[in-house]
């Protein structure tokens, strides 16, 4: 059943336009300086991210796994990865915890040197779901072996579940579970394209964990996935409704980054190098891009590291079109908010 149902999301987020229909990174312009007075070769993009050097700061953020073809999906990203010089993570792994036949979609990326490599379990999965127990530092642990992981990520994706017919729905007890794992495990926490709020992030620092993935809303939409998904007309007009749930993603980075003392990643319609530094000026340390890289992964590894490249390439012409030497210069930055974003956070 999850096997299949992995299968059918990727599928669908290649096939169909699954996408949040507004461009909130748009919104925001940069002031442009006419004379920088640095030369494009001296752009350092480097940055040092949970104790570790980065190429530059974006991510590939968790994607999938768990089904036949998700063992070359992962192959790839995590060889693109290793060869860019930046972290990757896989999608939940579930699956392979409950499943050990399923294991290889994900072991794969043992075969691969990222710099840094995520692991990834379900917030709902860490209290009893009906007639299924918990995960706990067990699981948890096993999840991180799979994949010789560094960080284990906790998604939180309630949206999706909610409209899911076979969904978890079950929340209470959640940041007892987290407060615990994160005492054991290293841990980060990502919504999966609803966002995070100011006081939201504050619970979860309390809890222990190592980073916040803000997860907005502005690239691919869950719901709308699980809207392709459902038969039942009433639950898939449902779906429909919530298809732009959420916090936008300059929104929830700006509210995290203001709001905790942690490392803040910033995915959810990430696309470019443009879109990454404008996440920077707003409190990111990393940029993590997922769906905009799927079209990539079907033409093979060159392709993907190419696409990479030109995303690194992006966000050295938005630092080099303001005079910033390094990442550092590029974060004292400002950002002119328009259009509907100035009703969310005014001037940045």
């Amino acid at each position: 059943m999850i096997e299949s149902r992995k299968e059918d999301h990727i599928d669908i987020c290649l096939n169909e336009d699954v996408q949040i229909e507004k461009d909130y990174w748009g919104m925001l312009k940069f002031y442009h300086d006419p004379a920088p007075e640095i030369d494009f070769d001296e752009i350092d993009t480097k940055v040092e991210f949970l104790d570790t050097v980065l190429s530059a700061p974006i991510m590939l953020s968790a994607i999938t796994g768990g089904y036949k073809g998700a063992e070359e999906i992962n192959s790839i990203l995590a060889g693109a990865a290793e060869e860019v010089g930046i972290p990757f993570s896989v999608g939940s792994q579930r699956a392979a915890i409950d499943n050990q036949g399923l294991r290889s979609s994900y072991e794969v990326v043992k075969d691969h040197d990222p710099p840094l490599v995520f692991g990834n379990i379900g917030a709902p999965q860490l209290v009893k779901q009906g007639d299924k127990d918990p995960y706990g530092v067990e699981e948890a642990l096993e999840a991180l072996n799979m994949i010789d992981g560094d960080y284990l990520t906790i998604h939180f994706n309630f949206l999706q579940e909610a409209v899911q017919p076979e969904g978890d729905k079950k929340a209470r007890g959640l940041l007892e579970a987290l407060t615990v794992l994160s005492d054991k495990v290293p841990t980060i926490v990502k919504e999966t394209g609803a966002g995070i709020p100011a006081e939201t992030a504050k619970r979860f620092k309390k809890t222990g964990i190592d980073a916040i993935d803000v997860g907005g809303m502005g690239g691919t939409s869950f719901s709308a996935v699980e809207h392709f998904r459902i038969d039942d007309e009433h639950k898939k007009s449902l779906a429909k409704a919530l298809w732009d749930w959420g916090i936008p993603t300059p929104v929830s980075t700006l509210e995290c980054s203001a709001a905790v003392d942690v490392p803040i990643i910033s995915t959810g319609g990430i696309h470019n190098g443009l879109h990454v530094a404008k996440a920077l000026v707003l409190g990111a340390d990393v940029g993590g891009i997922a769906g905009g890289i799927l079209p990539y992964v079907r033409k093979g590894k060159e392709e993907v590291i190419e696409y990479l490249e030109h995303v690194i390439h992006g966000l050295k012409i938005s630092m080099f079109l303001q005079g910033c030497v390094n990442i550092d210069e590029l974060k004292k930055r400002k950002l002119i908010v328009t259009g509907e974003l100035r009703d969310w956070i005014g001037t940045v």
